[in-house]
């Protein structure tokens, strides 16, 4: 079976279990995705080889919980929905890990390497059990449910992300992005970052002239 179909199928099953309703929006945005996640993330149709085979998802794991963080924090723009994919993929070699391992920071991971501090306030936002004293076992809980960890990167964006920033990435413009990645997320758009960026904006259909 087609990855695509794979992905198509999948959104509908991840839909039923979204806290959110879905919107035609929200399902435009699944559909554009679904069209190809490996032309986003081109090693994520495997796992054979990782160093980590019980951190990696490919492209097809991935996608529904992909889908169903979109609904549940109503990532509705093809814009805030590329910056959403490349961070993920960009941040995780492709889905391949979800600890940081190099350089190695205790409690930093999820699918986008949130900082042990957001992931706090991430498992508290979803009314886990946790001890802020110890942010390997608040990761630890984040990791084990996939839709808490492919949810992270848009948690984030609505969360953490001013509207000025949000803004721009609607528009599709390389400024928004730019602005997303220093001003958001406070770290440097390099080449291989945006490269990343620039698929997914292709993938979503993102005008970014």
């Amino acid at each position: 079976m087609r990855l695509s179909s794979v992905l198509s199928s999948l959104f509908y099953l991840g839909a039923l279990s979204a806290p959110s309703l879905a919107s035609p929006a929200v399902s435009t945005i699944a559909k554009r995705m679904s069209g190809s996640l490996l032309d986003v993330a081109p090693i994520a149709s495997t796992c054979a080889g990782a160093k980590f085979p019980n951190e990696c998802k490919t492209a097809a794991e991935a996608a529904p919980f992909i889908n169903q963080a979109f609904h549940t924090y109503c990532i509705t723009t093809p814009g805030e929905a590329a910056a959403i994919l490349s961070t993920m993929a960009f941040e995780t070699v492709d889905f391949k890990y979800n600890v940081n391992h190099f350089p190695g920071v205790p409690g930093q991971g999820t699918r986008n390497m949130q900082s042990p501090h957001f992931n706090l306030l991430y498992a508290q936002s979803l009314k886990l059990v946790v001890d802020g004293s110890d942010p390997k076992a608040v990761l630890a809980q984040l990791t084990a449910n996939p839709a808490y960890d492919f949810g992270s990167a848009a948690w984030f964006l609505t969360t953490q992300c001013n509207d000025t920033v949000r803004a721009g990435l609607k528009t599709g413009k390389l400024e928004g992005w730019q602005a997303y990645i220093t001003e958001c997320l406070h770290t440097t758009a390099t080449p291989e970052r945006q490269a990343y960026w620039e698929r997914a904006a292709k993938v979503m259909g993102v005008s970014t002239e």
